[in-house]
Protein backbone atom coordinates (compact mmCIF):
# COMPACT_ATOMS: atom_id res chain seq x y z
CA UNK A 1 0.00 0.00 0.00
CA UNK A 2 2.52 2.43 0.86
CA UNK A 3 4.97 2.12 -1.91
CA UNK A 4 1.29 2.35 -4.17
CA UNK A 5 1.18 5.17 -2.20
CA UNK A 6 4.46 6.54 -2.59
CA UNK A 7 4.95 6.18 -6.72
CA UNK A 8 1.45 8.21 -6.52
CA UNK A 9 2.06 11.47 -4.33
CA UNK A 10 6.07 11.59 -4.18
CA UNK A 11 7.64 12.81 -7.36
CA UNK A 12 11.24 11.66 -7.40
CA UNK A 13 10.86 9.12 -4.57
CA UNK A 14 14.31 7.73 -4.75
CA UNK A 15 16.12 10.45 -4.57
CA UNK A 16 15.78 10.62 -0.40
CA UNK A 17 19.08 13.21 0.14
CA UNK A 18 16.32 15.90 -1.05
CA UNK A 19 14.42 17.50 1.62
CA UNK A 20 11.62 17.47 0.09
CA UNK A 21 11.33 13.66 -0.70
CA UNK A 22 12.27 13.06 2.94
CA UNK A 23 9.21 15.66 4.07
CA UNK A 24 6.75 13.44 1.67
CA UNK A 25 7.89 9.83 3.11
CA UNK A 26 6.95 11.47 6.56
CA UNK A 27 3.62 12.97 5.88
CA UNK A 28 2.59 9.95 4.43
CA UNK A 29 3.89 7.42 6.55
CA UNK A 30 2.05 9.86 9.58
CA UNK A 31 -1.12 9.95 7.78
CA UNK A 32 -1.00 6.38 7.08
CA UNK A 33 -0.44 5.49 10.56
CA UNK A 34 -3.18 7.91 12.00
CA UNK A 35 -5.71 6.73 10.19
CA UNK A 36 -4.67 2.80 10.76
CA UNK A 37 -4.23 3.76 14.38
CA UNK A 38 -7.25 5.00 14.60
CA UNK A 39 -8.94 1.66 12.90
CA UNK A 40 -7.61 -0.39 15.14
CA UNK A 41 -8.91 2.33 18.03
CA UNK A 42 -12.54 1.44 17.33
CA UNK A 43 -12.41 -1.77 16.79
CA UNK A 44 -10.43 -2.67 19.73
CA UNK A 45 -12.86 -0.34 21.83
CA UNK A 46 -15.79 -2.40 20.44
CA UNK A 47 -13.85 -5.69 21.87
CA UNK A 48 -12.86 -4.39 25.13
CA UNK A 49 -16.89 -3.75 25.94
CA UNK A 50 -18.03 -6.48 24.24
CA UNK A 51 -15.15 -8.76 26.09
CA UNK A 52 -15.49 -6.88 29.24
CA UNK A 53 -11.28 -6.92 28.82
CA UNK A 54 -9.24 -4.11 30.62
CA UNK A 55 -5.99 -5.57 28.68
CA UNK A 56 -8.06 -5.02 25.36
CA UNK A 57 -9.53 -1.67 25.75
CA UNK A 58 -5.59 -0.33 27.41
CA UNK A 59 -4.86 -1.65 23.82
CA UNK A 60 -7.05 0.28 22.54
CA UNK A 61 -6.07 3.31 24.17
CA UNK A 62 -2.10 2.67 22.99
CA UNK A 63 -3.35 2.79 19.67
CA UNK A 64 -5.07 6.13 20.54
CA UNK A 65 -2.14 7.19 21.65
CA UNK A 66 -0.45 6.08 18.38
CA UNK A 67 -2.07 7.72 16.39
CA UNK A 68 -1.55 11.25 18.52
CA UNK A 69 2.11 10.12 17.72
CA UNK A 70 2.07 10.10 14.34
CA UNK A 71 0.25 13.25 14.26
CA UNK A 72 3.42 14.65 16.18
CA UNK A 73 5.80 13.14 13.83
CA UNK A 74 3.99 14.10 10.72
CA UNK A 75 4.12 17.58 12.33
CA UNK A 76 7.96 17.06 13.05
CA UNK A 77 8.29 16.47 9.74
CA UNK A 78 6.74 19.45 7.90
CA UNK A 79 8.50 21.79 10.36
CA UNK A 80 11.81 20.56 9.77
CA UNK A 81 11.14 21.19 6.48
CA UNK A 82 11.32 24.93 7.39
CA UNK A 83 14.27 27.00 5.26
CA UNK A 84 17.73 28.30 7.36
CA UNK A 85 17.04 31.51 8.70
CA UNK A 86 18.74 34.61 10.69
CA UNK A 87 17.98 32.91 13.92
CA UNK A 88 18.64 28.95 11.97
CA UNK A 89 20.86 29.18 9.88
CA UNK A 90 21.36 25.63 10.13
CA UNK A 91 18.02 24.71 9.58
CA UNK A 92 15.54 23.24 11.68
CA UNK A 93 16.23 19.58 10.84
CA UNK A 94 16.69 18.91 14.82
CA UNK A 95 12.87 19.26 15.31
CA UNK A 96 12.77 15.94 13.82
CA UNK A 97 14.26 14.57 16.77
CA UNK A 98 12.02 16.79 18.99
CA UNK A 99 9.21 15.37 17.71
CA UNK A 100 10.57 11.66 18.00
CA UNK A 101 11.47 12.28 21.82
CA UNK A 102 7.88 13.63 21.89
CA UNK A 103 6.72 9.88 20.33
CA UNK A 104 8.40 8.30 23.21
CA UNK A 105 6.83 10.71 26.17
CA UNK A 106 3.43 9.78 24.62
CA UNK A 107 4.28 6.03 24.90
CA UNK A 108 5.80 6.18 28.54
CA UNK A 109 2.62 7.98 29.57
CA UNK A 110 0.13 5.87 28.20
CA UNK A 111 2.28 2.69 29.50
CA UNK A 112 2.27 4.07 33.25
CA UNK A 113 -1.07 4.41 33.04
CA UNK A 114 -1.69 0.81 31.55
CA UNK A 115 0.08 -0.64 34.31
CA UNK A 116 -2.19 1.48 36.66
CA UNK A 117 -5.16 0.00 35.11
CA UNK A 118 -4.09 -3.24 35.10
CA UNK A 119 -2.90 -3.79 38.69
CA UNK A 120 -6.63 -2.78 39.54
CA UNK A 121 -7.95 -5.13 37.67
CA UNK A 122 -5.64 -7.36 39.04
CA UNK A 123 -6.82 -6.45 42.55
CA UNK A 124 -10.37 -6.85 41.65
CA UNK A 125 -10.80 -9.33 38.80
CA UNK A 126 -13.94 -9.44 36.89
CA UNK A 127 -14.58 -12.10 34.27
CA UNK A 128 -13.75 -11.45 30.49
CA UNK A 129 -16.22 -12.74 28.09
CA UNK A 130 -14.81 -14.42 24.65
CA UNK A 131 -16.86 -14.54 21.61
CA UNK A 132 -15.33 -15.50 17.77
CA UNK A 133 -15.62 -11.44 16.91
CA UNK A 134 -13.13 -10.38 19.12
CA UNK A 135 -10.68 -12.95 18.23
CA UNK A 136 -11.37 -11.65 14.60
CA UNK A 137 -10.69 -8.43 15.58
CA UNK A 138 -7.40 -9.13 17.35
CA UNK A 139 -5.75 -10.96 14.45
CA UNK A 140 -6.36 -8.22 12.25
CA UNK A 141 -4.78 -5.63 14.69
CA UNK A 142 -1.98 -8.26 15.07
CA UNK A 143 -1.57 -8.30 11.03
CA UNK A 144 -1.84 -4.50 10.76
CA UNK A 145 0.69 -3.56 13.17
CA UNK A 146 2.99 -6.21 12.07
CA UNK A 147 2.98 -4.50 8.75
CA UNK A 148 2.78 -0.42 10.29
CA UNK A 149 6.10 -2.35 11.66
CA UNK A 150 7.46 -3.14 8.61
CA UNK A 151 6.79 0.02 6.54
CA UNK A 152 7.74 2.42 9.47
CA UNK A 153 11.40 0.45 9.56
CA UNK A 154 11.82 0.33 6.11
CA UNK A 155 10.99 4.09 5.15
CA UNK A 156 13.05 4.83 8.76
CA UNK A 157 16.39 2.54 6.51
CA UNK A 158 15.36 4.76 3.61
CA UNK A 159 15.54 8.41 4.66
CA UNK A 160 17.24 8.04 7.56
CA UNK A 161 14.61 9.30 10.42
CA UNK A 162 15.05 8.97 14.04
CA UNK A 163 11.08 9.84 14.60
CA UNK A 164 9.98 6.84 12.23
CA UNK A 165 12.72 3.93 13.71
CA UNK A 166 10.90 4.94 16.94
CA UNK A 167 7.48 4.54 15.69
CA UNK A 168 8.54 0.92 13.58
CA UNK A 169 9.81 0.08 17.20
CA UNK A 170 6.45 0.98 18.55
CA UNK A 171 4.51 -1.11 16.26
CA UNK A 172 6.92 -3.96 16.84
CA UNK A 173 5.96 -3.48 21.11
CA UNK A 174 2.10 -3.20 20.25
CA UNK A 175 1.92 -6.42 18.01
CA UNK A 176 3.24 -8.28 21.04
CA UNK A 177 1.32 -6.68 23.42
CA UNK A 178 -2.22 -7.42 21.20
CA UNK A 179 -0.65 -10.99 21.19
CA UNK A 180 -0.34 -11.33 24.38
CA UNK A 181 -4.05 -10.18 24.65
CA UNK A 182 -5.34 -12.31 22.50
CA UNK A 183 -3.74 -15.40 24.80
CA UNK A 184 -5.31 -14.45 27.72
CA UNK A 185 -8.26 -14.00 25.99
CA UNK A 186 -8.05 -17.87 24.98
CA UNK A 187 -6.35 -19.17 28.35
CA UNK A 188 -9.18 -17.29 30.50
CA UNK A 189 -11.77 -19.13 28.08
CA UNK A 190 -10.45 -22.44 28.25
CA UNK A 191 -9.79 -22.61 31.73
CA UNK A 192 -11.85 -20.34 33.27
CA UNK A 193 -8.43 -18.32 35.02
CA UNK A 194 -9.04 -14.12 35.24
CA UNK A 195 -5.75 -13.23 34.12
CA UNK A 196 -6.73 -10.56 31.96
CA UNK A 197 -5.15 -7.78 34.44
CA UNK A 198 -2.04 -9.83 34.65
CA UNK A 199 -1.97 -9.68 30.78
CA UNK A 200 -2.45 -6.02 30.82
CA UNK A 201 0.56 -5.27 33.30
CA UNK A 202 2.59 -7.14 30.70
CA UNK A 203 1.33 -5.11 27.91
CA UNK A 204 2.16 -2.18 30.14
CA UNK A 205 5.62 -2.83 30.28
CA UNK A 206 6.38 -3.72 26.81
CA UNK A 207 4.68 -0.08 26.22
CA UNK A 208 7.29 1.14 28.66
CA UNK A 209 10.39 -0.22 27.21
CA UNK A 210 9.75 0.43 23.76
CA UNK A 211 9.23 4.29 24.83
CA UNK A 212 12.22 3.87 26.99
CA UNK A 213 14.26 2.69 23.76
CA UNK A 214 12.30 5.24 21.22
CA UNK A 215 13.48 8.29 23.57
CA UNK A 216 17.07 6.87 23.78
CA UNK A 217 17.42 6.84 20.32
CA UNK A 218 15.92 10.44 19.76
CA UNK A 219 17.73 11.87 22.77
CA UNK A 220 21.49 10.67 21.37
CA UNK A 221 21.28 12.38 18.63
CA UNK A 222 20.30 15.76 19.92
CA UNK A 223 23.58 15.68 22.38
CA UNK A 224 25.64 14.67 19.79
CA UNK A 225 26.77 11.15 19.05
CA UNK A 226 29.25 9.98 16.63
CA UNK A 227 28.68 9.56 13.06
CA UNK A 228 28.08 5.11 11.62
CA UNK A 229 31.53 3.60 10.98
CA UNK A 230 29.83 3.23 7.60
CA UNK A 231 29.39 7.07 7.17
CA UNK A 232 32.90 7.93 7.95
CA UNK A 233 34.05 5.00 5.81
CA UNK A 234 32.53 6.73 2.93
CA UNK A 235 34.07 10.38 3.73
CA UNK A 236 37.52 8.28 3.49
CA UNK A 237 37.20 6.84 0.63
CA UNK A 238 36.29 9.98 -1.43
CA UNK A 239 38.76 12.12 0.08
CA UNK A 240 41.97 9.36 0.02
CA UNK A 241 40.76 8.45 -3.72
CA UNK A 242 43.14 11.32 -4.74
CA UNK A 243 46.91 10.63 -5.33
CA UNK A 244 47.61 14.17 -4.21
CA UNK A 245 45.81 13.17 -0.56
CA UNK A 246 48.34 11.15 1.53
CA UNK A 247 46.14 10.60 4.64
CA UNK A 248 43.47 12.77 6.87
CA UNK A 249 42.69 13.42 10.55
CA UNK A 250 40.58 15.20 12.54
CA UNK A 251 37.48 14.34 11.46
CA UNK A 252 34.32 16.20 12.71
CA UNK A 253 30.59 15.36 11.91
CA UNK A 254 27.96 18.48 12.83
CA UNK A 255 25.02 16.57 12.64
CA UNK A 256 21.72 19.39 12.31
CA UNK A 257 18.86 16.80 11.08
CA UNK A 258 18.67 14.48 8.64
CA UNK A 259 19.96 15.38 5.83
CA UNK A 260 21.57 18.34 7.03
CA UNK A 261 25.02 17.47 7.94
CA UNK A 262 28.65 19.73 8.17
CA UNK A 263 32.12 18.00 7.97
CA UNK A 264 35.18 19.25 8.60
CA UNK A 265 38.72 17.42 8.50
CA UNK A 266 42.58 17.86 8.05
CA UNK A 267 43.74 16.48 4.89
CA UNK A 268 47.41 15.78 4.69
CA UNK A 269 49.20 16.27 1.47
CA UNK A 270 52.73 16.46 0.22
CA UNK A 271 54.49 19.15 1.32
CA UNK A 272 56.51 19.54 -1.68
CA UNK A 273 53.50 19.15 -4.03
CA UNK A 274 52.49 21.85 -6.15
CA UNK A 275 49.82 24.27 -4.47
CA UNK A 276 47.61 25.05 -7.27
CA UNK A 277 46.84 21.66 -7.60
CA UNK A 278 46.56 20.49 -4.49
CA UNK A 279 43.83 23.21 -3.96
CA UNK A 280 42.24 22.19 -6.69
CA UNK A 281 42.02 18.64 -5.58
CA UNK A 282 40.76 19.87 -2.10
CA UNK A 283 37.93 22.25 -4.19
CA UNK A 284 36.88 18.74 -6.02
CA UNK A 285 37.25 16.85 -2.94
CA UNK A 286 34.87 18.83 -1.37
CA UNK A 287 32.57 19.21 -4.12
CA UNK A 288 32.10 15.31 -4.33
CA UNK A 289 31.51 15.11 -0.77
CA UNK A 290 28.73 17.33 -1.19
CA UNK A 291 26.90 15.66 -4.16
CA UNK A 292 27.43 11.93 -2.92
CA UNK A 293 26.91 12.52 0.97
CA UNK A 294 24.88 15.44 0.81
CA UNK A 295 26.36 17.17 3.34
CA UNK A 296 29.13 20.52 3.60
CA UNK A 297 32.49 20.02 3.63
CA UNK A 298 35.29 22.39 5.06
CA UNK A 299 39.34 20.64 4.21
CA UNK A 300 41.95 22.33 5.53
CA UNK A 301 45.56 21.26 4.05
CA UNK A 302 48.08 19.49 6.43
CA UNK A 303 51.69 19.40 4.38
CA UNK A 304 53.52 16.64 5.14
CA UNK A 305 57.24 15.36 4.64
CA UNK A 306 55.02 12.56 2.87
CA UNK A 307 58.69 10.78 1.09
CA UNK A 308 60.81 11.22 3.94
CA UNK A 309 62.52 8.16 5.15
CA UNK A 310 63.46 9.14 8.25
CA UNK A 311 60.29 10.93 9.23
CA UNK A 312 58.72 7.73 8.59
CA UNK A 313 60.48 5.24 10.54
CA UNK A 314 60.16 7.65 13.37
CA UNK A 315 56.59 8.09 12.99
CA UNK A 316 55.69 4.39 13.01
CA UNK A 317 58.14 3.54 15.83
CA UNK A 318 55.84 6.68 18.21
CA UNK A 319 52.71 5.16 17.29
CA UNK A 320 53.65 1.90 17.84
CA UNK A 321 55.06 2.45 21.23
CA UNK A 322 52.64 4.79 22.04
CA UNK A 323 49.55 2.42 20.91
CA UNK A 324 51.12 -0.18 23.30
CA UNK A 325 51.65 1.78 26.83
CA UNK A 326 48.46 4.09 26.39
CA UNK A 327 46.04 2.86 23.94
CA UNK A 328 45.35 1.01 20.70
CA UNK A 329 43.54 3.42 19.08
CA UNK A 330 46.09 6.83 19.49
CA UNK A 331 46.89 7.64 16.04
CA UNK A 332 49.49 10.06 14.82
CA UNK A 333 49.18 13.09 12.55
CA UNK A 334 51.03 16.78 11.87
CA UNK A 335 54.56 14.79 12.43
CA UNK A 336 57.75 16.31 11.67
CA UNK A 337 61.49 15.63 13.52
CA UNK A 338 63.91 18.59 14.23
CA UNK A 339 67.21 17.14 14.18
CA UNK A 340 69.48 18.94 16.68
CA UNK A 341 73.30 18.31 17.90
CA UNK A 342 72.41 16.33 21.38
CA UNK A 343 68.65 15.18 20.58
CA UNK A 344 65.23 15.27 17.61
CA UNK A 345 62.38 16.72 18.72
CA UNK A 346 59.51 14.35 17.48
CA UNK A 347 56.39 17.29 16.89
CA UNK A 348 52.95 15.72 16.44
CA UNK A 349 49.16 16.02 17.27
CA UNK A 350 48.20 13.14 19.17
CA UNK A 351 44.89 11.65 18.78
CA UNK A 352 43.14 9.63 22.13
CA UNK A 353 39.87 8.05 22.15
CA UNK A 354 36.77 9.78 24.41
CA UNK A 355 36.83 5.97 25.97
CA UNK A 356 40.65 6.65 27.52
CA UNK A 357 39.91 7.40 30.88
CA UNK A 358 43.00 10.24 31.42
CA UNK A 359 43.28 13.66 31.12
CA UNK A 360 44.93 15.79 28.44
CA UNK A 361 47.93 16.43 30.62
CA UNK A 362 48.09 12.81 31.69
CA UNK A 363 48.15 11.48 28.48
CA UNK A 364 50.76 13.97 26.89
CA UNK A 365 53.27 13.23 30.24
CA UNK A 366 52.88 9.64 29.52
CA UNK A 367 53.77 9.55 26.20
CA UNK A 368 56.97 11.94 26.60
CA UNK A 369 57.99 9.44 28.97
CA UNK A 370 57.36 6.52 26.68
CA UNK A 371 58.80 8.42 23.65
CA UNK A 372 62.28 8.98 25.82
CA UNK A 373 62.28 5.50 27.09
CA UNK A 374 61.68 4.09 23.42
CA UNK A 375 64.94 6.35 22.28
CA UNK A 376 67.09 8.46 25.25
CA UNK A 377 67.88 11.12 22.07
CA UNK A 378 64.02 11.49 20.92
CA UNK A 379 62.60 14.80 23.03
CA UNK A 380 58.66 14.75 22.26
CA UNK A 381 56.66 18.12 21.90
CA UNK A 382 52.59 16.72 21.95
CA UNK A 383 49.31 18.66 21.27
CA UNK A 384 46.45 16.04 22.52
CA UNK A 385 43.32 15.86 20.08
CA UNK A 386 40.29 13.45 21.29
CA UNK A 387 38.84 11.49 18.05
CA UNK A 388 35.44 12.44 17.33
CA UNK A 389 34.27 9.61 14.93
Amino acid sequence: MLNLLAQIFIKNRDNVSDPKVRTAYGMLCGGLGIALNFLLCALKLTAGILGNSVAITADAMNNLSDSGSSLVSLLGFKLAEQKPDPGHPFGHGRIEYISGLIVSFIILMMGSELLKSSIEKILTPEKTEFQPIIAVILAFSIAVKLYMAFYNAKTAKKIGSAAMKATASDSISDCIATTVVFASMIVSEAWQIQIDGICGAAVSLFVIAAGIKAAKETINPLLGQPPSEEFVSQIKEIVTASEDIVGMHDLVVHDYGPGRRMISLHAEVPEDGDLLRTHDTIDNIEKTLTEKLGCSAVIHMDPIAAHDEQTEQAKTKAAKVLQQEIDPQITLHDFRIVNGPTHTNLIFDLAAPFSLKMTDEEIKKTAEKAIQRENKNWYAVISVDRIYT
